[in-house]
This record gives structure tokens, C-alpha cells and sequence, in this order.
């Protein structure tokens, strides 16, 4: 079998009333486009093809080379929206239509409804039971259970509109037939479009055997508005908790917990609340995630606490305690054992094993050794204005408090930097460096002043 997926992205969204094209919406922090496209990738290793519309200039540069592209001028049916994608698709591939605004959908769910389609049917339908169907389709079967046909509200009668099982909107159809009906539609109906229903409609009337497969109607919920889009938020994040918790994790509030799709988290970690953890991120086991933190694309070694701080693209090792307060920036690298404190800020740095700034220093550019003492108040000065310059302080050594290192500068092992130092020269191993004025006393200065 060769998997085909189009894609239908075309749709204008008026009912989000925004600049930015409906399906490039977030939901964790990611498109809703881009949840479909993973969801499609469980199933085949094929590109997705896309069908764009409206701002089709903006969806064109978020897929780059991700998807093949099939541009849908006008936006005249779901039918119509295939055809537009008609060229990617052989006669021998088999066609698995999906809503570029379900961000809900899973893998898990197409590889079903595959499944199904391998058992000698022509073209699958998906659907679902809705507590209240008004206003979708009905799907009807056939004395087999089986797919008859599709009936929407409108032309229901009393008995089918009493049927809760709708229409999802998502189909796998045999190529050959899907390209031979699709020929076959026109816009004599009411709206003037081309519907891509009546291609199943056309296929069971040749005799052909449509299964339907029924998802979690929460799956295939579509995002028209704010408030759906919030709900659809809601939905995933709490689906993404509940997996972290089912595999070990223990989450204080999932309700006010964020944890992106693609995170992994340890055995035995704890997360309190407001807690968001984005992008890429590994969290080790027996970890502690105070409140208030932020982690993004950060891997974090076991036995980490972290207390209010926020980590970008770095990373930390084992038993390292941060915060509260603390700022990690890109390319900080922490050993084990090492002490990030409050209000400390770390960029582009390396700092080893047992090292601690405990609180008010920053610390850029810059490699830090093991065992090292950087005192409160301390900054790595590193910028002229023009240039960045890197300080490099080996192990051992102790920087007192309010001292300035100004890049590019050494201070070997053991080098020792006395409080309310500017240190401009490399310090030998070993050595003290004290780079201040001395005090100068002038007794009855205020009164000679006249003060």
C-alpha cells in the first residue's frame, strides 16, 4: 500500500477574525497544522500534500519543504479542494483526506482506520457519536453495517435526524476511484460547491464497499474560533499530563500545568503549578519543577531542582540545584553538583562540577571550572561595545563578591579575585589579585565642606 495524505488547508477561518491563517494556529505552543502532519506521519512516510488557500503565502513559508504544496485559488467545496491535489496522486495509491483544523486527531486512530481499510473496502469514512448531531451529517448504514450514504440535517428525515453517529469529514479512498469520481461532481446543489461526499456516494453506487470507522469524537473536533481553539488547548494538554502521570510523573495541578507534546519526563519527577515545559525537552528522573519555571528545548540531568527560573537550549547536570530567579540562556551547560542561585543570569557558558554562583552575577561567555566560587554581584563583562570575549576561570578558583572580569581574561587555578575587583590581566595559578583604590579617610571633610 502506498499512503497518499492530502491535507485540506485552505479554509479562511473568518471566525477567528485574525491576520494569520486559521490552521496556523497554536495549540501547544505548535500549528494545528503541524499536529495533523505528525499525526499523518504514524501512518506513511509519504510528504503530506497540502492544499493552501487563503494567506497562502504565509502557510507556503511555514511548510517549507515539509509538505508538497496544492494551491486551491478559489475555495469552491471539499471536492474541489481535492482535485487541486489531483496530480500528486497514482492510481495505486491509496488517499487518507485529513482537516488541517483537527489538531485533536491521532496516529494511533489513522493506523486504526488503515487497518480497517485493508479488509476489502473501497474507501473508509471516519465518524463519531455526538451528543447532539445538529447540524452535522449522519452517517447511515447498510444492513451490514456497513457505509450507505451520508445525510445531511437539512434533507434528514425525523428517524435519521434522530441518528448521533456523524460525519468526521476524514476518508481513505482508493486512488483510481477517487480520480474517476472527483470527475464526476458538479455544483448543482444549493451552495454552488463541490462536495466531497458525493465521491462516496458515486463509489457505493458502483457497487463498491465502504467501511466507517468511529473515533473519539474529541479527536475530531474542528477549530473555528477562539474559544474552540482554547478548548482544543485544554483537551491536549490534559491528555499530554495524564500520559506523563500514567509513565511516573507527579503533577501538583494539571490544570495549570504546560507541557508540550514532544517533552520527556523521568520517573519520580515532581512539577508544581504554572510550569510550562516546551519544545524538545528531557527532564531526568527524581527531578523537582518549583512553580513559575519555564524550561524550552532543555535537557535536565536526575536529581535537578529548580526553583521560579526560566532555561533556554541548555543544559544541566545531575543534583545541580537553580533559582529561584535564575536565567539560563542559550548554550549555558551546567555540571553536577553546581549551584545556579536567585537572580543569577548564565549565557553561552560552560560551568563544571561543584561549581556555585549563589545569587545577583552574571555570567557570559565564559568557561568556568570545578569548584569555583563566583561571589554575589560578580559580571563577566564581555561586550566592548562591537566585539564578544570570552573569560575563562579554572578550577578552584575563588571570585569575590562585586568583582568585574573583563573578557577576554584568565584566572588560572586556584587564582584568588579579592572582593570589588576590576580584573582587566590573566591571574597566575595560585595567586591573589586585588584591583581596586585604596580607602582614603579625610577626617572633617563634612564640616569643611560646610555640609
Amino acid at each position: 500500500m502506498n499512503l497518499k495524505i492530502v491535507i485540506l488547508a485552505a479554509g479562511q477561518g473568518t471566525r477567528m477574525k485574525s491576520k494569520i491563517p486559521k490552521v496556523l494556529h497554536k495549540v501547544l505552543d505548535k500549528p494545528m497544522l503541524d499536529h495533523v502532519m505528525e499525526a499523518a506521519q504514524v501512518v506513511t512516510n509519504n510528504k503530506p500534500i497540502v492544499v493552501i488557500g487563503h494567506m497562502s503565502d504565509m502557510v507556503r513559508e511555514h511548510l517549507g519543504d515539509k509538505a508538497e504544496i496544492a494551491l486551491q485559488e478559489e475555495q469552491l467545496g471539499t471536492g474541489h479542494a481535492v482535485m487541486m491535489a489531483e496530480h500528486y496522486i497514482d492510481d495505486e495509491d491509496e488517499v487518507l483526506i485529513l482537516c488541517g483544523d483537527t489538531p485533536l486527531i491521532k496516529g494511533e486512530t489513522l493506523k486504526e482506520m488503515t487497518k480497517i481499510k485493508s479488509e476489502g473496502y473501497a474507501a473508509v469514512v471516519m465518524s463519531a457519536v455526538e451528543d447532539d448531531p445538529t447540524g452535522y451529517g449522519r452517517i447511515i448504514r447498510d444492513g451490514s453495517n456497513d457505509f450507505m450514504r451520508i445525510r445531511e440535517q437539512k434533507d434528514a428525515s425525523e428517524e435519521e435526524k434522530a441518528i448521533k453517529e456523524i460525519n468526521a469529514g476524514m476518508y481513505i479512498i482508493d486512488g483510481k476511484l477517487l480520480k474517476e469520481n472527483l470527475s464526476k461532481l458538479s455544483v448543482n446543489n444549493a451552495q454552488r460547491e463541490y462536495y466531497l461526499t458525493d465521491v462516496l456516494e458515486h463509489i457505493k453506487n458502483a457497487g463498491h464497499r465502504i467501511g466507517v470507522y468511529q473515533a473519539d469524537k474529541m479527536e475530531i473536533m474542528g477549530v473555528n474560533s477562539r474559544l474552540q481553539l482554547s478548548e482544543a488547548e485544554r483537551i491536549m494538554r490534559l491528555d499530554v499530563n495524564k500520559m506523563h502521570m500514567a509513565n511516573g510523573v507527579t503533577l501538583i495541578d494539571t490544570n495549570s500545568t504546560y507541557i508540550d507534546k514532544n517533552v520527556k519526563i523521568g520517573r519520580d519527577t515532581i512539577i508544581y503549578p504554572n510550569c510550562h515545559i516546551k519544545g524538545n525537552s528531557v527532564i531526568g528522573e527524581d527531578c523537582i519543577i518549583r512553580e513559575n519555571t519555564t524550561i524550552e528545548d532543555s535537557h535536565i540531568e536526575d536529581h535537578v531542582t529548580i526553583k521560579s527560573s526560566t532555561i533556554l537550549s541548555s543544559k544541566v547536570g545531575a543534583r545541580t540545584t537553580i533559582g529561584p530567579y535564575a536565567y539560563l540562556r542559550p548554550k549555558t551547560v551546567l555540571g553536577e553538583d553546581v549551584k545556579i542561585g536567585d537572580f543569577v543570569e548564565v549565557k553561552n557558558a560552560e560551568i563544571g562540577n561543584g561549581s556555585k554562583a549563589s545569587h545577583l552575577s552574571y555570567i557570559g561567555d565564559a568557561i568556568v571550572g570545578k569548584n569555583v566560587n563566583i561571589g554575589c554581584g560578580v559580571v563577566f563583562v564581555n561586550y566592548d561595545g562591537k566585539n564578544k570575549f570570552k573569560s575563562i576561570v579554572e578550577d578552584n578558583a575563588f571570585i569575590g563578591s562585586n568583582s568585574n572580569l573583563v573578557a577576554p581574561v584568565t584566572v588560572k587555578e586556584g587564582g584568588y579575585i579579592a572582593t570589588g575587583s576590576t580584573v582587566t590581566v590573566d591571574v597566575p595559578e595560585g595567586a591573589l589579585c586585588v584591583a581596586r583604590a585604596r580607602e582614603v579617610i579625610k577626617e572633617g571633610w563634612r564640616t569643611k565642606k560646610g555640609l
